[in-house]
């Protein structure tokens, strides 16, 4: 019920940042002062297997920060589940910190609250220029046309991760690379006492990624062309209900599963209970949890002829993290100083590497760190078969309103209760009735 509760806070501040955004309203004016030359607070996103993984790898980071400048960043790690309400509540307070990280699908809804600093060409530049970030990312800071809300910190893509010795106890030769396969091997891993595949029925965010991917691959997007929410048509329908059915129907998916919102999956995963997963750079939390890198393979997430690429063969959306700064920030030019350090060709490659992600700055990208077998799959991803989320400002409302319907289903699903054609399209057209409008 918490998790419900918070859902709910966040669809109606949101709602509330933005009616105000669409009237004229947010936050103006020019950027923040230097009053406060030698502190910032930082809201890092969970990006380990636990919010201790995470300070571990960050405050070495950020003591060379205060080396460097004198200025001491103040540490967060916010969990997933916490962070977008978080954020929210900070935007229409104004009592936030100086320097966060937002979810990538984000950017435009944050953009329209008018709190965050835009980057435009002068700030680019404070950071040593905006064309050294890779154009996908660059995609996904912002409503085409306005100057960026955030800059690219780690690049994402999903793919299938398969567990190799419950593949081989179950006689699966080679990972599914269509939707029929992946539930063929599903089925042959429980059979075998395991569960084919985890989900994260609770998470609001990760729901949104798979359904909107499912989306694309059967002509839906969720959004028209011109920003108007378009959650039952019948390719959303049809998207929703294949992924509930994988617990639904197909069994492959685990009861439980429905209320795991805190990676319970990957551990499931590296302690040989579940043998596939579909996630975003998983390598590092495995290792986390004790798992050897030759335990574990990865491949393209499916989709439905078996060979990604663009529109319906779309199989993951264009993933990541970006680095904001609040606007009214006490100390604008501390704030500019850590995100260069940030982004920096040298702590790209220390973050992302322990991280397992991507550099989205090009030079970092091109270190021997990331050219190993299983980022291959997530560089190639990025570049033939993944999709930006709509960036449109509503588009936090709709993770919210669709992702808890989505997690809704799921609980039926654990419940036994049927989830039908007509059971989808009545939660989705309560997310899209609640959706705000301007």
């Amino acid at each position: 019920m918490r998790r419900i509760r918070a859902a709910a806070v966040g669809a109606v501040t949101l709602s509330l940042v933005l009616t105000a955004a669409a009237c004229g309203g947010g936050t103006s004016g020019s950027e923040g002062s230097n009053e406060q030359p030698k502190t910032l607070t930082y809201w890092a996103s969970n990006q380990g297997a636990n919010l201790e993984v995470d300070k571990k790898v960050l405050q070495p980071e950020l003591d060379k920060f205060e080396k460097q400048t004198g200025i001491k960043v103040k540490l967060e790690v916010v969990p997933w589940s916490d962070l977008l309400n978080r954020i929210l509540t900070a935007t229409t307070s104004g009592q936030g910190p100086d320097v966060l990280n937002i979810g990538n699908t984000w950017s435009a809804s944050l953009q329209a609250s008018g709190a965050l600093l835009p980057w435009d060409a002068k700030n680019f530049e404070a950071i040593g220029g905006k064309d050294r970030f890779i154009e996908s990312a660059l995609g996904s800071t912002g409503t085409q046309g306005q100057d960026p809300a955030a800059v690219p910190l780690y690049s994402m893509a999903y793919a299938l991760y398969y567990n190799k010795k419950l593949f081989a106890e179950a006689g699966i030769a080679k990972p599914p690379a269509t939707w029929e396969e992946l539930v063929a091997a599903g089925k042959k891993l429980t059979a075998k006492g395991h569960n084919g595949l985890g989900a994260e029925g609770s998470n609001l965010s990760n729901n949104i990624h798979q359904v909107f991917v499912l989306g694309k691959q059967h002509g839906a997007d969720f959004f028209t062309s011109d920003g108007k929410p378009d959650f039952t048509s019948d390719g959303a329908v049809a998207a929703v209900k294949q992924y509930v059915d994988l617990m639904a129907k197909d069994k492959i998916v685990a009861p439980g599963n429905a209320e795991y919102a805190q990676n319970q999956s990957l551990s499931d995963f590296a302690k040989d209970k579940t043998g596939m997963v579909l996630w975003q750079t998983a390598s590092a939390t495995f290792k986390t949890h004790g798992m050897n890198d030759d335990e574990w393979g990865v491949a393209p997430a499916p989709v439905q002829s078996g060979q990604p690429g663009q529109d319906k063969a779309t199989n993951s959306l264009v993933a990541g993290i970006n680095m904001a700064v609040f606007k009214n920030t006490k100390n604008i030019d501390g704030a500019k100083k850590f995100v260069k350090f940030m982004t920096s060709d040298e702590e790209q490659v220390v973050l992302n590497k322990a991280y397992g992600s991507i550099p989205p700055v090009k030079t970092a990208q091109q270190d021997p760190a990331f050219n190993t077998p299983s980022l291959a799959v997530l560089r190639e991803t990025l570049t033939n078969s993944a999709t930006a989320l709509p960036q449109v400002p509503e588009e936090s409302q709709f993770e919210t309103l669709v992702g808890t319907a989505v997690k809704e289903l799921f609980t039926d699903a654990a419940a036994g209760r049927p989830v039908t054609t007509e059971s989808v399209r009545a939660a989705l057209d309560k997310a899209q009735q609640q959706m705000p409008t301007t």
